[in-house]
């Protein structure tokens, strides 16, 4: 190395976080991208699944989760490493999901995307919940039962019952929208709306403001996770009542 050369904590001194992603996911890293905060490295790698959302396909996901972390930035000293996939992560488990990740990354704290979204419900103080999914009835069924193990009292869970991860992130924002308030209950804490596919976090706020409770979604929870974990409390307006009050 040359003499004299200076250095300084590089773009990202406030903290790193790590994504594994579906092979086919198209907007979690537009969305981790646009909405992460100065200073926070945003980095990802993939792991293989097949187009379709099944859940024999999410569940072979699991060997390949350890790999995709292993070279996800080995170098940069990454804070947090996270799967970024709600169905993925009820299919295998996080206990599971986060044994490979630590595999993986041994230094970093390790997370799934389902997980964020339980801090998230807790944070809010959301127990009694109503769900929207772009999935199919069997992922929806397993989803169902295990946010019930995990203590959510879940009103209702209705899918869209699309296979194609690749139709998934083709859903108009309006629809998501629409779809989430025609969830909503009276009795119900907050919507939950369930896939990092999908663009919900473009009408977040439209959705909040017309049931007057908070809605929470994979990719808000996901990221509020990881940044509240490594350590980052900023607020931010645009991401719902979880950004701006917790």
């Amino acid at each position: 190395m040359r003499p004299g050369i200076t250095f300084d904590e590089g773009r990202f001194p406030r903290a790193k976080l790590g994504f594994v992603l579906l092979s086919s996911e198209q907007t979690i890293e537009s969305d981790m991208m646009r909405w992460a905060p100065d200073g926070v490295g945003i980095h990802f790698s993939r792991a293989t699944n097949p187009d379709q959302i099944t859940a024999d396909g999410l569940a072979g996901m699991l060997d390949s989760i350890g790999p995709a972390t292993a070279v996800l930035a080995p170098d940069a000293g990454l804070d947090v490493v996270c799967y970024a996939c709600t169905s993925g992560s009820v299919v295998m488990g996080e206990s599971a999901v986060c044994t490979q990740l630590r595999a993986g990354n041994p230094n970093a704290i390790a997370t799934t995307l389902i997980s964020g979204v339980f801090a998230a419900l807790d944070a809010l103080d959301a127990k009694h919940i109503v769900v929207g999914t772009p999935y199919l009835d069997e992922v929806n069924q397993i989803e169902h039962d295990y946010m019930v193990e995990h203590g959510y009292d879940v009103l209702s869970l209705e899918g869209l019952n699309i296979t194609n991860d690749s139709d998934m992130v083709r859903v108009t924002p309006e629809y998501i929208r629409d779809f989430a308030i025609g969830l909503d209950r009276p009795e119900a804490d907050a919507v939950f709306i369930s896939c990092g596919a999908l663009r919900t976090l473009d009408v977040i706020d439209e959705i909040e403001q017309a049931i007057g409770k908070p809605c929470v979604a994979s990719n808000q929870a996901m990221l509020w996770h990881c940044l509240r974990l490594a350590g980052i409390d900023d607020q931010i307006d645009g991401l719902g009542r979880l950004f701006r009050d917790h």
